[in-house]
């Protein structure tokens, strides 16, 4: 027969065993508990349509028409003509976004981007420019801005043969867009004519 003394030892041991028990309880309930918590935070963050699409970033690609620009071809010299075919080898197949796109006529001296088209026309007449008109070095090529309507016009005034760029006016920053053509036009159109004096280095 035990005594009271040996009943007492075990008591502690007793109240473990409950203690234990009722923590595992308690985690048995905590845990559903904890993942329904996370399944419905989950739920909230997510998009309510899973396969919508994002809004549309600035530098995403607009839609243009790829219909032939209307332009005109006057014709030109032996060498003029030249150089001309060779600075349009040398265009770009797109200007930042806008895709190049067929002309109505002289593809071998014009080219057009985008819609509403900004558009490359190689040779004419050399520019008149005004001493007090500003000129704008662009990629080592120097171009003279005229204001027309909608659109800026930049024609080179540092080149044995002028090119001229439409840039509509929805476009803005003109003299950035005019940027990948000056390096076609270092590529093939040589130096001359009569360099004004905000170009000379």
């Amino acid at each position: 027969m035990r005594e009271p003394a040996d009943r007492a030892a075990d008591a502690p041991a007793g109240r473990d065993r409950t203690i234990r028990g009722a923590a595992l309880l308690a985690t048995l309930i905590a845990l559903p508990v904890t993942l329904l918590v996370a399944v419905l935070a989950f739920a909230r963050l997510s998009p309510a349509e899973p396969g919508a699409a994002p809004s549309p970033s600035p530098t995403a690609a607009r839609v243009q028409s790829t219909a032939p620009v209307e332009m005109a071809a006057p014709a030109l010299a032996a060498r003029p003509a030249t150089v001309c075919r060779a600075l349009l080898s040398q265009l770009p197949r797109t200007i930042r976004d806008l895709a190049q796109r067929p002309v109505t006529a002289g593809p071998e001296q014009n080219a057009a981007y985008g819609d509403p088209a900004l558009t490359v026309a190689c040779g004419g007449p050399e520019p008149t420019v005004p001493a007090t008109d500003e000129v704008w070095t662009v990629n080592s090529v120097c171009w003279h801005s005229v204001e027309q309507g909608d659109a800026t016009v930049l024609t080179t005034v540092d080149r044995e043969t002028p090119v001229t760029v439409r840039i509509p006016r929805s476009y803005e920053q003109p003299l950035q867009w005019v940027a990948p053509v000056s390096s076609a036009v270092v590529a093939s159109v040589p130096s001359g004519g009569a360099v004004p004096a905000g170009c000379r280095a």
